[in-house]
């Protein structure tokens, strides 16, 4: 009995492959199998296969530290053992056709005159070398495509090609896989003949061996333990919420995500996460990360998003903002066409068990006031006296710097604020004139204007080719187009990342967020600046308040400050991207302060030059619109 098995990576994988008898297959029958992947993730296809094998083989075992032997996809087909088979009918089969190859794998019989109601034409450009059923499609397949003048699967038309699938599926029994390079197209046969199988896989994974009866795929390497993967297989290979494929569904995956899913009949990149349990649209089910480790809180450090509850309620000095589980996806089209008129009040409270004698201190907590947002109202109130100055910074922020010479146990500041929040069209991002794609190309004076905005995080050059294939595999999956890469990591970032209060500190990296795929909005920010920053798109940090409403669960948002990203795009100035909610910054953020990093944008923040042990800091910030009670 014949096995598929796909996969798709999001970045370039050399998983070890094992394929074996199955308990019921007998010795001296030969046992077949084939493996086809596209080297360095090119148009070029590999295909090496065995249809004879006399036993267990690693397929692996001999290709692992061959440097080609890596991709984002890869397609086996697992013969069984069975009557003996020559080289030309063994699968996968591997076509070339409009500078690519192509590789087709088929599970499953097809009617005796499968040739006659599948025609190849009078003059075959593609003609099969063996007489099986299955390179009779495959070649079929390509005689349709090249008729229409498509060149590639998405040229074709997904819509199209499950026409296709299901036309030779009214054949008999089939269960396709089929790969141009790009993407791999699996289509399940519609009488529930072997069913095949899909799950998605986030890293932290909790398993790096899966198997099944004939099957071994040991993904222990370091490359691919930060991989995110699609892996579809006729047999289940671990116990993570594999779901079977539905009657005649046909899934096109790319890059490690899900892009056409035929049950929705739309990509399904652009259907939100269901708020408990991320999942794909069709009944698609994401496999569990492993939970990190939290590491330590570190003491006295002034946090975005510190907060404590009002004051009737018990103090809480947990980090961060929303639960992006609980947080409403909004996308422009999604954007109230009215204004909206919010009030913040944010209060700062330190204490100290030693009396602080001389110090200095900056605050950061005036609304920006520009065309999209105006501020109405603003008071500052700071309870220790001292030399008081205002000030614009390099950034552009508004800043008050206070400088006090007299001993203090206790300093509050508050803020009151009241800002009007005007929407911005939903075409706004869009490039009026052509479809920008990357890499963007800049002027020498637009670089060095953009240099701060453009340099990423000082981490170590393997973990920088590690996040750089993170953020490539954004850029390939939407074909180098430079908004739709931009929209895609902030969904992706808000999907497969877990929010946890107090799990990260100050100085957590962007590469340790991307390893444990684990932390808050400040955590999530740093990753998307980092990732855009390595593609070469300017991307600055931005603190503020988010106003949850009635759009949002999670209503802690609106109780502490929150954090986000804006990138530069040529036509439109400084767009802003919340991964934290997966949607675009809009009428439920209101703007402070921005900067390269968190630094330079801190709400609060100071140095004590004598006195001061034993620091405890509470912040408190209510976010409401007028009108509200």
């Amino acid at each position: 009995m014949s096995e598929l098995v796909a996969m798709s990576f999001d970045a370039e994988a050399s998983p070890s492959i094992t394929v074996r008898r199955g308990p019921n297959d007998k010795a001296h029958e030969p046992y077949g199998w084939g493996f086809g992947w596209y080297p360095g993730d090119e148009s070029t296809g590999v295909v090496i296969k065995d249809p004879v094998s006399a036993g267990d083989d690693t397929i692996a075992g001999g290709l692992a530290d061959w440097a080609t032997f890596r991709s984002t996809t890869f397609v086996c087909h697992l013969r069984g053992a069975t009557k003996k088979a020559r080289q030309r009918d063994a699968q996968p089969f591997m076509k070339s056709y409009a500078g690519r190859h192509w590789i087709f794998a088929h599970n499953g019989d097809l009617t005796a005159d499968f040739q006659t109601l599948l025609p190849l034409g009078v003059h075959p450009v593609f003609e099969p070398l063996g007489r099986t059923d299955s390179e009779h499609v495959v070649c079929w397949l390509l005689t349709s495509l090249r008729a229409e003048g498509a060149r590639s699967l998405a040229d074709y038309g997904w819509a199209n090609l499950l026409r296709l699938l299901q036309q030779a599926n009214d054949l008999g029994t089939a269960n396709f896989v089929l790969a141009d390079g790009q993407h791999v197209v699996v289509y399940n046969d519609r009488n529930g003949f072997r069913p095949l199988h899909a799950v998605r896989r986030v890293p932290p994974h909790a398993l790096s061996k899966l198997e099944s009866e004939d099957f071994v795929l040991d993904l222990g390497g370091f490359r691919e333990a930060h991989r995110t993967m699609t892996l579809f297989s006729t047999q289940p290979l671990s116990d993570e919420g594999w779901s079977p494929l539905g009657a005649g569904q046909m899934l096109v995956a790319r890059r490690g995500s899900i892009v056409w899913n035929s049950d929705s009949e739309q990509p399904v990149s652009s259907v939100p996460a269901a708020p408990a349990e991320p999942s794909v649209a069709g009944g698609f089910q994401q496999a569990s990360p492993v939970a990190a480790s939290p590491p330590s809180e570190s003491s006295g450090a002034v946090e975005i998003g510190a907060a404590v509850s009002p004051p009737a309620a018990e103090d809480s000095t947990s980090q961060g903002s929303a639960n992006s589980a609980g947080a409403a996806t909004v996308m422009p089209s999604a954007m109230s066409a009215d204004a909206r008129t919010l009030s913040v009040w944010h209060e700062t409270v330190y204490r100290y068990d030693t009396p602080v004698e001389r110090s200095s201190h900056v605050f950061r907590l005036l609304p920006v006031h520009d065309r999209w947002q105006q501020l109405l109202e603003h008071s500052l109130v700071v309870t220790i006296d001292g030399l008081r100055s205002e000030y614009e910074d390099v950034f552009g922020n508004a800043a008050t710097h206070l400088e006090v010479n007299a001993p203090f146990s206790q300093l509050a500041v508050r803020s009151l604020s009241k800002v009007r929040v005007l929407p911005q069209p939903a075409t706004s991002h869009e490039s009026p004139l052509r479809r920008a794609t990357l890499p963007m190309v800049w002027m020498p004076w637009q670089r060095q204007m953009m240099s701060p905005y453009l340099l990423p995080p000082e981490l170590p050059e393997s973990q920088l080719r590690d996040l750089t294939e993170f953020a490539t595999s954004f850029v390939e999956r939407n074909d180098q187009d430079l908004l739709d890469t931009l929209l895609d990591l902030n969904e992706t970032i808000y999907r497969d990342f877990t929010y946890a209060s107090g799990s990260t500190r100050l100085d957590t990296t962007p590469w340790d967020v991307f390893v444990t795929r684990t932390g808050v909005c400040q955590d999530f920010a740093n990753l998307f600046i980092c990732a855009a920053r390595l593609l070469d798109i300017p991307a600055r940090y931005r603190v503020g308040y988010i106003y949850t409403g009635g759009n949002y669960e999670n209503k802690i948002q609106s109780e502490a400050s929150h954090a986000w990203l804006e990138v530069y795009l040529p036509w439109a100035g400084w767009r802003g991207f919340d991964p934290t909610n997966g949607c675009l910054a809009n009428l439920d953020h209101v703007r402070v302060a921005c900067g390269r990093n968190y630094r330079d944008a801190t709400p609060t923040g100071g140095t004590i030059f004598r006195g001061g042990g034993g620091e405890r800091l509470e912040v408190y910030v209510r976010v409401s619109e007028d009108g509200e009670a």
